[in-house]
Order: C-alpha cells, then structure tokens, then sequence
C-alpha cells in the first residue's frame, strides 16, 4: 500500500520570513562583498542592484507558484508539473548541485574566517599536508555539520530566528559605523571614482559571482509543505525578504567601500578585493573598536548557520528525489532511530567535500550562481507553461505582464550566465559535467521508474475537481471499525472518498522528519482502513501527518485536503489538571474548516436498530436531522426523531415546543413524525428513551451555561453504559470558544 507522508503546517509568516532573510544575508555577504569589489570596482552598488532586480522578477514567479502549488521540491515540483521528461529529473538533479556547491561556497568562507579568528589569537601561518589550512577547516565543518544533521539538530526550535536576528544585528552595526565615518570623514566621495574601473564586463562577472547570495528566497517555497496558510504566506515571505535584504546589501557595499581608506597606491576596491572573503574583516577594523573581532563573530556565525542549512536542504532535495524515485530508494531511507535522511546526507557531503576541494572559492561561488540561474530560468518557463496548463489553480498572487515579466527574466539570467562563462571556466565546466551525467543518470535509470510522483500527481487532480470528502483521523486499531463506519456512511450518499489519517506527533525539540521514521502500527492501522473500505465499496486514501500538534495536524490535514467531514473518536478520559487546557477535539471542533463528527462508545453494525435523533434547540441539531437519513441507510436501521418535553410546561406550551421540533425536521427535509418523551431533565429523558443498541445522532450545542469541571458530558454518559453508540456532529462556524466538555453535561 502507497501511505502519503505529509508534514503539518506549523509556520508562521515570521517564520519562513526569516528563513528568506537568513539564507541570503548570510555567508554570501561576508565572504562575497570583498571577491566582487575587486572585480567590479565601486560599481558594485549597480551589480547589487541589478541583481536584486533580476531575483524580484524570479521572485514573483516563486511567489505566484508557491503559494498556488504548496508541496515540498519548490522549483523542481514546478518544473516537473509543467516541462516534458526529462526536465523535471534534471530541474532536481541541478538544484541538489546548486546547494551542495553553495555549501561547498560557506564552508570554505568557514575555514577562511576561522584561520583569522586562529591568527588573532596568536597561531600565524599553520602549515598542513596537501591542502591549506582553511581547505582542510572546511572539510572539517563539512564532516561535523554533516553529523549534526545526522543527529537531527537541524530543526532546533526557533534557533534559526536567533541566529537571523543575530547577524542582522552584526551587518547593522557595521552599517552604522560606516555611515558614521563616512560622515566624519573628508573626500570620501573619491572612493567611487572611477565608477566603473573594470567596465560593464566587470559588472557583469561580478553580478554572476553574487547571484547566490539572492538566492535565499527559493528556499522558502520549499518550506510551502509547512506553512499555515502559504497561498498568502508565501508570497509575502518572498517579497519581504527581498525588501529587507536588497538595501542591507547596497548599504553594506556603500560603507565598505566610502568609510575604507586602502593602503598607499591601491584603490579601495582593489584593496577590498586583496582581501577576498575577509574584506569586511578588515574594513571594519578601520572605523569600528574591535570591528574585526564582531565581524568574525557574524561571519562564523553566518558560515556556520548556512553551512547547517544547505547540508539539510542539499540533502533534502535528494531525499526528495529518491521518494519520487529519480534516484535510488536506498537515498530516502529514513534512520530507524534518529529520523533522519542518512544515506542523503552521506552522499550530500561527498560531493560538497569534492567541490570545495577541486575549485577555487571564487569558482565555487560562480558554479552554484550559473546552477540556480539555469533552474531559475526553468521557474519562469514553468510559470509561463502553468498558467496555460493550469488556469484553475487557486493562485494566492499573480505575476503581472505574464508572459513577458518572465521572459525578462529568463533572458536576464541567461545573459549573466553566459557571461560568466569568460571569466569562470571551471564554473562552467563543473556545471556542464554534472547537467551531462544527470542526462546519463536519468536515461539509465530514473526514466522508468519515476510512478511515486505521478501518483501523488493523480491524487492532487482529484482534490481539485472539489470532490466530496470525508477525513476520518485513527489513533488505533480499537477504534477504527467505528470511525471507519461513520465516515464511510456520511461519504456513500454523497460519492465522495474517506481520507484515512494516522497523525505521527514529533515532541518539540526534535527534528520534525523523525516522524519519517513512522511507528510500529501505523502502516498496519491504514492499511486496515483502505481494506475496510474496500470491503464496502468506497475508496479509501491512506496519509500519515507529521506535526507537533494532533489538534493541527488534523486540521491542517482537512484544510489541505478540502474536505467536507471530519470524523474523530471520544475525547479520552482525563484529570482533573488535565480539564484545564483544551483537549484534541476540543481544538479541533474550534478551529476545523469543515464539519465535524465525533464518536463515542463502539458501532457494533450487527446490533443497530434504531438511528435516534435528539431534535433539540442547538444550532447543529438541524445537521443531525439532515444526516439521519444517510446512517439508516448506511446501518438498515430506521430513523427516530425524539424531543424531551418537560412535563411541568402547560398543554398549549408543550404543544409549541413540539410543533417547532417538527418544523426544525422538515427544514432538514426529514418527514417523519417525532416522538415526544415528557421529562423534565433532557439527559435523563433521553437516557430512558432509547434502547439497547440504538445509535445516537446528536448536534453539539453552541451555548449553554458553563459547567462543574467534574461533570460528565451526555455522550460520554450514554457511552459508558456500554449499550449505544453517540455520533456528535457540529457545523462550520466561525467561533467555536467554548470547550466540548462545556456541553452536554449531566450529572451522574
């Protein structure tokens, strides 16, 4: 049985926001600014420029795509939903290339940045076998972090914002006392002239040696999986994260280059460009009190963190892959024990290792640039071959000027790309070698073997065909045959489908793809559920939801999966301490898009006689009249409608309450008579009016007086007695305040 494995969503704006921020203010602004300044001169502002130019018009693509296609695989999703074979193949063969080699990029500015913090604490020219010092420094962040990963610290929380606002806080500082000695500062306006020492070829090699710093953004549609709401958020994430990084790169180019007085006969950007991938070291020993000793703290700091992060995502694009089985399944094996995706990770670092090995930082840096403008041109033709193919989906933003927004773009970057190919042969040499093994790869084995996708493909089709839906959560194989039974009779007259969820909850603190790592049970349980449906004729979808929170795992799970129903069992038993925060359905019933049924006690089939509705004055007692029909179909049983009437009420009052318990049943188009049970308590008039065996189809009330934390709920009471069975449905609403325990209470 194919099980779909999803992830929750669980981010927040802020939070894939500052992902965007921190991929692209990181390692490439410490360890580029000084390579490209040399390079292009003080032009550098036009190549920073230019280049926040061209990623804004890929970033709308990003921003359109992500928010209309939310799957893990970004870019290579896009192409693969859009191009011909082997184009989607290649569009993730090329985007694994382009972060390892990234990686590659951040762990040699690691081992830079760490041979000056080792010369400033006093150890000079440390001499090492076969390759230099940071060469071997880099290897050994590769190797380290790659255990990290490995271990499953990847995901530690909300770290990831620290270390963002962190170095946001380090580039701010340098900023402002390079502004402040700009000022203080006479004739510093003679730093930019001439503006263009190396000509419109400069700008250009240096555009293409910095596009990877603006990157960042494409990691945020990969975490599309995991947002809340991401056909807004998406989109928002992308266009924010440009707005705050683009001018952090321009004043950071400024100051590095206005506030810098070079040694005699040198220009500044000569100077800077000497200096390398520790330019803004020494520019910011020049106007700020220990500005060297910060800047190598937020260079460590932004290597590291970004050395992290694209071991993970280089890894997870492979990993990725092998589960849509471009490459082999050995690669999607998830540790039995740590939950993480080993064998990916292995083969990730053997080729970040071997880049940063063979090249040259300046040719890595252009080697992972010329990668992403390629599969960024491949975003825009998806783009363009989406809205044709695709008019339907429901697009959060759109590109405007489509399709000659994108066209700019693609000629823009292919133009860059090019260039680059004067000044950076290696980058050139190393991409096309690994672009013509992809080919080879893909020809000899992925090509017959990619069905995983199109699977999932097929299975996204029909959720946008708005098909009728039903999701039934299972948390064990004790309550399946009675979830399973309600979702299956509210689906049968309606055509629709049962999504059967098993959510896998991963604690805070670990790495959320340890529930990849799925527990004994969950395959068996879902597997049961598909058979059981089977059995009686309707389609049965098996998906595991990852996530932190059962509550919103689930309704994220029928939010992703536009369902009409969900069905859950009983809330458990809980203490006293426990009755102080809400439980599972509680959250649920408050905050689920769709209706929602909730089962108490066992639906033995065999034994059902009798569906009993309780037609009382809830806002949901109308939805458990409309359904009533459905489950005598589904059971064989014949549908009773009851209401309680309280002896004490006068002939003409009593009459009333009738006559408007029959009106609420022909709104419901139910047209049979109701029974009237004459009891001045509604719960125990209930309790004696049904017989062993009958099922009890209630809607929740809406309102009602709070209630004694060591009450019990009706449908729990009837349930305890071991005789019948209650469903509990409730509608769609907006506010769903009040806890499930605050309803249906009765006294024992």
């Amino acid at each position: 049985m194919a099980v779909e494995v999803r992830l929750s969503r669980e981010m927040r704006l802020i939070d894939v926001t500052m992902i965007g921020v921190g991929a692209m203010i990181g390692a490439g602004i410490f360890v580029l600014t000084g390579i490209a300044a040399g390079v292009a001169g003080p032009a550098l502002l036009v190549v920073f420029l230019l280049n926040g130019l061209i990623a804004l018009l890929t970033a709308m693509a990003y921003a359109e795509l992500g928010g209309a296609i939310h799957g893990a695989g970004g870019g290579y999703l896009w192409i693969k939903q859009s191009l011909p074979d082997p184009s989607g193949f290649l569009a993730g063969w090329m985007d694994w290339f382009a972060h390892a080699v990234a990686c590659s990029l951040y762990a040699l500015g690691f081992g830079a940045y760490f041979r000056e913090a080792m010369a400033v604490a006093g150890f000079h020219d440390i001499q090492t076998p076969i390759f230099p010092v940071e060469i071997w420094l880099a290897v050994g962040a590769c190797a380290v972090f790659a255990y990290i990963n490995f271990r499953g610290a990847a995901e530690a929380g909300k770290a990831g914002n620290v270390v963002t606002i962190g170095k946001i806080a380090i580039i701010g500082a340098f900023i402002a006392a390079g502004l402040w000695t700009m000022a203080q500062k006479t004739g510093w306006q003679g730093s930019f002239s001439p503006f263009m020492t190396n000509g419109l070829g400069g700008v250009f090699a240096a555009m293409g040696l910095t596009f990877i710093a603006f990157e960042g953004y494409e990691i945020i549609a990969q975490t599309s999986e995991e947002v809340e709401d991401p056909k807004r958020n998406i989109p928002r994430a992308v266009f924010l994260s440009l707005l705050i990084v683009i001018p952090i790169y321009l004043l950071v180019a400024f100051v590095a280059i206005g506030a810098v007085t070079p040694p005699a006969g040198m220009s500044v950007t000569e100077y800077l460009g000497q200096e390398k991938e520790v330019a803004l070291v020494a520019a910011a020993n020049q106007f700020m009190v220990g500005g060297g000793i910060v800047i190598l703290v937020g260079g460590l700091l932004s290597t590291v963190s970004a050395l992290n992060a694209t071991i993970y995502s280089s890894s997870r694009v492979a990993f990725a892959m092998a589960r849509d089985a471009s490459l082999p399944q050995a690669v999607a094996r998830v540790h039995p024990t740590r939950g993480t995706p080993h064998i990916a990770i292995l083969v990730s670092t053997v080729l970040i290792v071997g880049m940063a090995v063979a090249l040259p930082i300046e040719d890595v840096a252009a080697a992972a640039s010329v990668m992403f403008l390629l599969l960024f041109g491949g975003v825009n033709i998806a783009l363009i071959r989406l809205r044709k193919q695709r008019p339907d989906l429901d697009r959060g933003y759109k590109v405007p000027f489509v399709p000659v927004t994108p066209i700019i773009a693609i000629v823009a970057m292919l133009f860059v790309a090019v260039f680059m190919f004067v000044g950076y042969p290696l980058a050139w040499l190393a991409t096309a070698l690994w672009i013509v093994a992809g080919w080879a790869f893909y020809m000899m084995y992925s090509r017959k073997r990619e069905t995983v996708f199109q699977a999932r493909t097929s299975w996204m089709e029909r959720i946008e065909r708005d098909e009728y839906r039903v999701l039934v959560a299972l948390a064990d194989m004790d309550s399946l045959p009675s979830l399973m039974e309600t979702a299956l009779a509210i689906a049968k007259p309606n055509n629709g489908e049962v999504v059967a969820v098993t959510v896998v909850e991963v604690p805070d603190g670990e790495p959320i793809m340890a529930g990849m790592a799925l527990p004994r049970g969950v395959e068996a349980r879902l597997d049961a559920a598909v058979q059981f449906g089977r059995e009686r004729g309707i389609e049965v979808r098996p998906v595991v939801e990852i996530g932190r929170r059962i509550s919103h795992a689930l309704v994220q799970a029928a939010r992703e999966a536009d369902c009409n129903f969900l069905v859950l069992g009983q809330p458990r038993q809980r203490s006293l301490l426990d009755q102080l925060v809400p439980s599972v359905a509680d959250l649920v019933l408050k905050n689920a898009p769709c209706q929602v049924a909730i089962v108490y006690g066992v639906l033995d089939r065999a034994n059902i006689s009798r569906v009993v509705v309780p037609v009382t004055k809830a806002a949901n007692a109308t939805l458990a009249a409309r359904l009533a029909p459905a489950f005598g179909a589904w059971f064989d049983a014949a549908v009773r409608p009851v209401t309680v009437v309280d002896p004490a009420l006068s002939e003409a009052d009593a009459a009333q309450r009738t006559a408007d318990a029959q009106a609420l049943l022909a709104e419901a188009e139910l047209e049979q008579p109701i029974e009237v049970l004459r009891r001045a308590d509604v719960a125990r008039g209930l309790l004696r009016g049904i017989a062993r065996g009958d099922v009890v189809l209630i809607g929740a009330p809406t309102s009602g007086p709070l209630v004694p934390l060591l009450g019990i709920t009706l449908p729990a009471l009837i349930a305890s007695r071991k005789r019948n069975s209650v469903i509990v449905v409730s509608a769609v609403r907006e506010h769903r305040a009040r806890r499930l325990d605050d309803v249906f209470f009765s006294r024992k």
